[in-house]
């Protein structure tokens, strides 16, 4: 994996197209496989990097740690406690 995002633009309603835009949109989930960004520590190489992205806005569920994050899209607030 070389990258994890959610995107969190929820400005931005509608796809473009291009990855590095509509990986921002709020209510996605953006997943690279292959070479991770030097400039952010990653260390994985690969001849290749394919960005994936989910629209969750239409009955997704985000979970991390067994925990519901994000619902339909939309952060879970209140409800999602991060660990720490």
């Amino acid at each position: 994996m070389g990258e994890l995002g959610i995107g969190t633009n929820f400005g931005l309603e509608r796809s473009t197209g291009l990855a590095l835009l509509d990986e921002k949109i709020g209510g996605t989930v953006h997943l690279a496989l292959g070479q991770a960004y030097a400039a952010t520590g990653g260390t994985n190489r690969s001849a290749v990097r394919w960005d994936l992205i989910v629209d969750l806005r239409r009955g997704g569920v985000l979970y991390a740690d067994g925990k519901v994050v994000q619902e339909n899209g939309r952060f879970n607030e209140g409800r999602f406690v991060w660990p720490g």
